[in-house]
């Protein structure tokens, strides 16, 4: 009898051990595959940088309008669209039709650009013939070391050409003009009067007073340019169909 009972015992003690063991590999298991969502939820973090990428091309792609250009590359700082920049120099700063360098050339609107334009002087190669830096004509972007011509017939640079982006030396539409907006103060205006007359104790500003086109001698117009030359035909840099600004 007492061997029995002991024999019942062992017997329950192994069984036991065995239902264990089995419900502790199944609850294993179970974690293990629990955990697996884990690894598929980080996947989900990659548009997070396909959000950066294109932000930075947006920026890349930014314009730099002609007026902004035209204030950081001078000494002109005039507000408003490129249009109205003749008009609110009137008693800041001094304008004229004989350029030089530093100095603003002020283009008037037309039909194929309302808000006008302006570009900065570079270099003044003649009486008909000048060199400037602009933004936003033709191309989204800075252009460097052009060649502007005068095509008035008294030599006031009140109707220019501007080179095409070509190597045949070619120039676009003729392009109505305010004239140029120098970078210092106007001396018809009482307001800026004394303030020049300090200014100009200084022999640096002295040295560039002298060097002013006060000549009256009229350039001959550039002969007549033909085929790309022309205002239907004209292309590249020359002015698009849209407002500049």
């Amino acid at each position: 009898m007492w061997i029995r009972n002991l024999k019942r015992g062992v017997f329950l003690s192994v069984l036991s051990a065995s239902f264990g063991f089995m419900f502790s590999a199944s609850g294993h298991a179970r974690t293990v595959h629990h955990t697996a969502p884990v690894t598929h939820t980080a996947v989900h973090h990659a548009p997070i940088r396909h959000a950066a990428y294109h932000h930075v091309t947006h920026e890349r792609g930014h314009v730099i309008q002609c007026v902004a250009f035209a204030k950081s590359a001078s000494d002109v700082d005039i507000r408003g669209n490129a249009i109205d920049w003749w008009y609110n120099a009137a008693g800041r700063y001094a304008r004229g039709n004989a350029p030089e360098e530093g100095s603003v050339l002020n283009f008037r609107g037309t039909r194929r650009m309302p808000l006008g334009h302006v570009a900065v002087v570079r270099q003044v190669v003649n009486n008909r013939t000048i060199v400037i830096d602009q933004s936003h004509w033709g191309q989204r972007g800075i252009s460097r070391d052009v060649p502007v011509i005068d095509v008035s017939p008294n030599n006031d640079w009140s109707a220019v050409r501007v080179a095409l982006n070509s190597r045949n030396g070619a120039y676009g539409s003729i392009y109505p003009t305010y004239g140029f907006i120098y970078a210092r103060p106007d001396t018809n205006s009482n307001m800026m009067l004394s303030t020049y007359r300090k200014a100009v104790q200084n022999p640096t500003i002295m040295a560039q007073n002298q060097t002013r086109h006060t000549g009256t001698e009229v350039a001959e117009a550039p002969d007549s340019i033909t085929g790309r030359a022309s205002s239907s035909l004209a292309y590249t840099d020359d002015a698009p169909n849209r407002s500049l600004r």
